[in-house]
């Protein structure tokens, strides 16, 4: 191969790369905002939600709907401060802007008809990962007779400009039926009624989702892929990886682990580049011998010492991307069998992508090698370079808040 072709190779690889890279946030799961909801049978056969909004949000959001500029002055001053207290009194001193906001984008609805909502007691704040959270109760009478209930959510939407892709995760307890749901911008809405198979599609699409506009976790994939030269080699990898942020995953998702995100980004970001320049490090230890690197298809193929390392540091990783993964979740309603189906349904999501793209990327990669194993060798070392350095460039990000 000549020396043009394979200066291409790397060329272009690193470009895809990096606009992949650059065009996401520095934070991949930081950009878009996450509304939690907890809906429960109220009295007099009222339905009770409490709502959870990420606080600055919430307030720049309601101060430029609702034109009130002495809330975004009394609201960002207050979450400059940190004040928890004087964040609750910006918000319920402006409690008919902040409902009226909430109200005409999350509604409940009972047999087609809108329900009427009523706050319930004052704004309370919490923390999420950090974030100062607010938290705002509401009973909705609804019509008598029906008890098919839906719940609408639209808040933060994109056309605000300030977040991208908003989720609502409903988890709701209603007259005998338990459930979880999650909402977006392309499904706004969920009957209270709906069967087990509605809510399986629903957690198995945020699942794929979150792995698809992920790029960090794509990115780490790619870095197995690129590092794994036969089948068995990618499918222990990746087992590995599977099993390791499963673990995390439902313990953090369940609030048994509980990990700031200002640690576990800057993670799983040094983890992209540790597991790309691991495959960098060993061709250019075994530089000029493309053939014995890029060989597949031994009938003996066994696990070295370096081999099991690899699986080692993998694992590791996997337990902290487990953390990402839970933390687009964030469901943190008490332990029960639903919430584990949810769970593990989004869970099964993000394995059924992981599993498409090995399936699509690695037997290119094999083709490659067979025919050329100079050609495989450099497509290879180019993806793993442009993977390493989009890597860095995150951590140097996540870490110092850049």
């Amino acid at each position: 191969m000549s020396q043009r072709v394979r200066r291409a190779i790397v060329g272009i690889t690193a470009a895809v790369i990096a606009v992949l890279g650059l065009a996401q946030p520095a934070l991949a799961h930081g950009f878009s905002s996450t509304v939690y909801v907890n809906v429960t049978s109220g009295d007099e056969g009222r339905i009770r939600t409490t709502l959870q909004l990420e606080y600055d949000l919430f307030v720049v959001s309601t101060a430029d709907y609702e034109k009130d500029d002495s809330l975004f002055k009394a609201g960002t001053a207050a979450f400059d401060a940190g004040d928890k207290d004087a964040q609750e009194a910006a918000l319920d001193a402006h409690k008919a802007s902040a409902v009226s906001y909430v109200t005409k984008r999350f509604s409940v609805a009972s047999g087609g008809k809108a329900c009427s909502p009523a706050q319930v007691g004052a704004f309370a704040m919490t923390q999420r990962e950090g974030v100062p959270y607010a938290g705002l109760t509401l009973d909705w009478t609804c019509a008598e007779g029906d008890d098919d209930h839906t719940v609408r959510g639209g808040l933060f939407p994109d056309a605000e400009g300030y977040v991208k892709g908003t989720k609502t995760i409903v988890t709701y307890d209603v007259d005998g039926r338990s459930g979880s749901a999650a909402l977006d911008a392309e499904h706004p809405s969920f009957s209270i009624s709906q069967t087990w198979y509605e809510r399986f599609w629903e957690f198995f699409r945020l699942g794929a989702e979150h792995l698809l506009t992920g790029i960090d976790h794509i990115l780490f994939l790619l870095a197995l892929i690129a590092g794994s030269r036969r089948p068995r080699e990618i499918v222990l990898a990746a087992t590995s990886f599977t099993l390791a942020h499963s673990v995390t995953f439902m313990l953090a998702a369940l609030g048994v682990v509980d990990v700031p995100s200002r640690v576990v980004e800057p993670v799983i970001a040094l983890s992209i580049a540790v597991v790309a320049g691991w495959y960098l490090w060993r061709i250019w230890r075994r530089r000029g011998h493309a053939t014995d690197i890029e060989t597949s298809g031994d009938s003996h193929f066994s696990l070295d010492r370096a081999g099991w390392t690899r699986l080692g540091v993998v694992f590791c990783f996997g337990l902290v991307h487990g953390l990402g993964f839970a933390g687009a979740l964030g469901i943190d309603a008490a332990w029960s069998w639903t919430l584990l189906w949810s769970l593990l349904v989004f869970n099964v999501g993000i394995e059924a992508v992981q599993l498409a793209i090995i399936a699509l990327v690695f037997p290119l990669l094999i083709v490659l090698r067979r025919r050329s194993p100079a050609a495989g060798l450099w497509a290879t070392g180019a993806i793993s370079a442009g993977v390493a350095a989009m890597g860095m460039v995150w951590f140097v990000q996540r870490a110092f808040g850049l």
